[in-house]
């Protein structure tokens, strides 16, 4: 794609889940029961928060995991250390998914060293709080939109080819969908789209029996969040996200919903 954004370079941005204090809860809860045995999944964004909690999982479970990223390195290390721990095979992969050539080369990487593609998991994001919207510039509207709903397109049609009767797609979508959020307009607008690309796309595919599923989260403790919102609501977004039974860590959130999307068979 010649005229692929450039990233947005703001302080902080992206995040490194290695510099968020307190740390994010990724960790599985429960010992792993082979429900994933034998199955190869692509998890974009897989470096820190959503995504790390979804390939330690899928690993615990007995996926070989593919943990593509941006380009915080050193987060993708830990998650591959900590795929691998669970006797998992995992291959990480750096690249800005909004250009449809990298996608291709993902999926071709993944088939090379896997043989196949079960499971993909579109969850990487970007967003950028504007408090009005005639502040939110042509390139960052553009950025946005490569980010969060272009390179699922090009993704997911790289790896249609490999994906067989039983596989399975999820899609990241956001509460802000369905509610709205008045600073983050371009975001909650890629995640419309999302919502309307699952759909559409679940009933594209249901004749190839590959399942198509979305998950909606709100604030979850991630890089994403105190990296891309306003300090007094990344403050609040952490203390919810370390109470007890709170709603917003990475993995209470992923065990309820890409565990169990991933692991049911096709109808």
């Amino acid at each position: 794609m010649a005229d692929t954004a450039e990233m947005i370079h703001e302080d902080a941005l992206p995040g490194h889940e290695s510099q968020l204090e307190p740390k994010p809860d990724w960790t599985p809860r429960y010992p792993g029961s082979d429900r994933l045995k034998g199955k190869v999944a692509i998890v974009t964004g897989a470096d820190s928060g959503i995504g790390r909690a979804v390939a330690v999982l899928f690993a615990r479970e007995g996926a070989d995991v593919v943990i593509a990223y941006l380009c915080e390195h050193d987060d993708a290390e830990k998650t591959q250390k900590l795929v691998e721990a669970e006797g998992a095979r995992a291959m990480a992969f750096a690249g800005d998914l909004g250009e449809r050539e990298t996608c291709d080369r993902l999926v071709e990487r993944t088939i090379s060293a896997f043989g196949r593609i079960d499971i993909l998991v579109n969850n990487a994001g970007e967003q950028h709080p504007d408090k009005k919207i005639e502040d939110i510039t042509e390139e960052q509207l553009r950025r946005t939109f490569q980010t969060n709903i272009f390179a699922m397109f090009f993704l997911t049609q790289a790896a249609i080819p490999y994906l067989r009767e039983g596989a399975s797609i999820i899609n990241c979508t956001s509460v802000t969908m369905y509610k709205g959020s008045k600073e983050l307009l371009d975001y909650s607008s890629t995640k419309g789209a999302i919502t309307a690309f699952t759909r559409s796309l679940s009933e594209n595919l249901i004749e190839k029996g590959i399942r198509v599923n979305g998950v909606a989260p709100g604030p979850i403790w991630t890089p994403l969040n105190p990296m891309g919102v306003p300090p007094r609501r990344s403050s609040r977004i952490s203390a919810r996200a370390h109470r007890w039974a709170g709603p917003a860590s990475p993995m209470k959130w992923r065990r309820a919903s890409c565990s169990w999307l991933a692991r049911i068979r096709a109808i």
